[in-house]
């Protein structure tokens, strides 16, 4: 059950020996980062979360438990990594057809991730007449996604239910000390969780900010925080750099930025994992895309954007490099039926699993790719499930503070973040600006 690294497919384009250098002379980094001693080690406390996080879980379950039986539908109210992680893992574990036409399970859904006027009011006109929760997500409280967000739903659920009946039905995940929702918050009386001030929200995963979404879903955050705290040991290794797998990914990815490669595509073949490269996309391009530096992120569901990216990948500008997780098991067993009058010419392949099919397919498209000029290195998961998950995401993690450091960055902050934010409230009027 373990993560595996495959960069085979790199080393016509890379020597091993560099890739193991690098590794090694990252390795400084990944101590840095271990013994809080790095740019930005104020915002480092994401490091041990696996392994301090289980004092909180037993409240988190509980009053996970109370929103599912209280109503129909969470609402989680968030942006950036105040959503990402908890969207990222819900989608990956849940079938997305069960709700189709039938609300006899507990839904969470989202909001305050966009400002779009259609979103919010289709989502506001779904919410009419049905019982509802607010998870509410930020430090500050007045984030405008989700200010705007939050302000327009407590209103509605304020009309539908009653002021106080509405706030036992409303969560806020905040600072514990600071800020508008903090405020806000004791004020109405919302029960509430703590964001760590040491944690910032693309490192928030395995905080409340991520758990209690992903635990209203009724998925086992247990089990998640098991298989995060499962790679510590090897994600922490800095004597044997060559078997530290987030090394070794830092490496490979910065060696083939060097060569000018400066888009990297996150691919899947498994559609449950399409928003866990969302997740991995604000991860790696808030952290790493400062100072003129950094590398691209972007993504891809194979085979779907096969039909529409793959003849860029395969004969486009040699600009990018692939990371593919990599699924080894599903979880069902469909077969190929076998058609007696083979009108599609498929039964070659009558009586095949789907899944030995995708994963030819994912292997001809891997050749197609590094014959092309495309490297890409696989990170390859026995299944889809919440330990592998839990393993994937803190294996991103720390690979992507090692790698911010190996480019010359701090990993840690973002400043280019608030420039779009300035102009927006400077057209709005706002006052003070």
């Amino acid at each position: 059950m373990e993560l595996k690294i495959d960069y085979s497919n790199c080393l016509s384009f890379l020597k091993e020996e560099d890739i193991l250098s690098c590794a090694a002379a990252s390795a400084f980094h990944l101590e840095a980062v271990l013994n809080r001693t790095a740019a930005g080690s104020e915002f480092l406390g994401w490091v041990t979360l696996p392994h301090v996080i289980e004092d909180q879980v037993g409240r988190i379950k509980e009053a996970a438990a109370k929103l599912r039986t209280q109503a129909e539908i969470t609402v989680v109210i968030g942006i950036g990594g105040s959503y990402l992680g908890a969207k990222a893992i819900i989608h990956a574990l849940e079938n997305e057809f069960e709700y189709t036409g039938r609300y006899d399970r507990h839904r969470v859904l989202f909001a305050g991730q966009n400002i779009s006027e259609d979103y919010l009011s289709n989502l506001s006109s779904f919410l009419k007449g049905k019982r509802f929760n607010l998870i509410v997500i930020s430090k500050s409280g007045t984030t405008t996604e989700p200010a705007i967000a939050f302000r327009i739903l407590r209103k509605q659920m304020e009309e539908q239910i009653g002021k106080d009946s509405a706030a036992k039905h409303i969560i806020a995940v905040t600072d514990a000390k600071r800020g508008a929702l903090r405020m806000l918050s004791d004020r109405e009386g919302y029960d509430s969780f703590i964001i760590p001030d040491d944690v910032g929200g693309r490192f928030s995963v395995f905080t409340p900010v991520g758990l209690l979404p992903v635990a209203c879903a009724g998925i086992n955050i247990n089990d998640l925080i098991d298989g995060a705290k499962s790679i510590t040991g090897r994600t922490h290794n800095i004597t044997h750099p060559a078997t530290n797998p987030a090394l070794i990914y830092s490496a490979v990815r910065n060696l083939l930025y060097r060569k000018g490669m400066s888009v990297e595509m996150i691919v899947n073949f498994e559609p449950s994992l399409h928003f866990v490269s969302e997740w991995w996309k604000q991860l790696f391009g808030e952290s790493e895309g400062k100072q003129g530096k950094g590398i691209f992120p972007s993504s891809a569901d194979m085979t779907t954007d096969l039909h529409s990216l793959g003849q860029y990948i395969q004969d486009g500008s040699r600009i990018l490099f692939e990371t593919i997780i990599s699924i080894e098991k599903s979880h069902n067993d469909l077969r190929v039926p076998f058609d007696g009058n083979d009108f599609d010419k498929l039964n070659y392949i009558a009586g095949k699993r789907i899944s030995e099919v995708n994963h030819k397919a994912e292997e001809g498209t891997l050749m197609a790719h590094t014959e092309g000029g495309v490297p890409n290195i696989r990170i390859i998961l026995p299944q889809v499930s919440e330990q592998s998950l839990g393993r994937l995401l803190y294996f991103f993690e720390i690979s992507c503070a090692v790698s911010g450091y190996e480019l010359g960055v701090n990993p840690f902050d973002q400043p280019g973040v608030e420039t779009y934010k300035k102009n927006m409230f400077t057209l709005l009027g706002k006052p003070g600006i």
